[in-house]
């Protein structure tokens, strides 16, 4: 089924639960792609950014389980933020850091959970990617396995308190050897702005 053709039916009359979750979003005003398999997510993602552009995409298992971050950083065809990030000093270039993290021209990522209804929910701890995925990035790509697909907002921090946190607990604890935190958690219902953030959703389980 085409966009379109779900769009036209509306939500309540699409079966396919996963289609029906696009519909939701685009009835938003943000655009869904619908896709079998991480390989079918990473084209439609790499089809939406030109080269050259300026992209910032934060640590994320989705991102990796797709083969976009790899493709992001070390190909050469765009202007990765993370790089020129890694090389920063915290210290004396935080504030620059921040800008460029905050407005992007193109911010790639994913969510915790998406409601059957469309709504979009991240969760952080320190809340360095939500600024973008809210108002600061030109264009938001996030890609979503259907897997994260919940009933409601209840059943979406039900997951990010379960699922999500967990599994960024463990991560953060391997790495740094201390304990990470839940601190903030963004919804997004929509966008002002037709088009701004496209939505891919995967129906093969992709990220946590």
């Amino acid at each position: 089924m085409t966009a379109s053709e779900a769009t036209a039916l509306g939500t309540s009359e699409v079966a396919d639960p996963v289609e029906r979750v696009g519909a939701a979003l685009r009835s938003h005003n943000i655009e869904a792609i619908v896709v079998d398999t991480a390989d079918q997510a990473r084209d439609a993602v790499l089809a939406l950014v030109p080269d050259g552009a300026e992209v910032h995409s934060g640590k994320s298992k989705t991102l990796e389980d797709v083969g976009l971050l790899g493709e992001l950083v070390e190909s050469g065809r765009f202007d990765a933020l993370r790089p020129r990030l890694s090389t920063m000093d915290r210290q004396t270039q935080a504030r620059e850091m921040r800008k460029m993290t905050a407005a992007p021209d193109f911010i790639l990522g994913s969510v915790a959970a998406v409601t059957e209804d469309g709504a979009l929910v991240a969760a952080s701890g320190t809340g360095s990617q939500l600024s973008g995925y809210a108002a600061g990035a030109g264009r938001v790509i996030l890609v979503v396995g259907s897997q994260k697909i919940v009933p409601d907002l209840d059943a979406a921090l039900v997951r990010i308190r379960e699922v999500a946190f967990p599994y960024e607990n463990a991560q953060v604890r391997a790495r740094m050897g201390v304990d990470t935190i839940l601190a903030k958690v963004l919804v997004i219902y929509g966008e002002w702005q037709p088009g701004r953030t496209t939505v891919v959703l995967v129906r093969d389980p992709v990220g946590v």
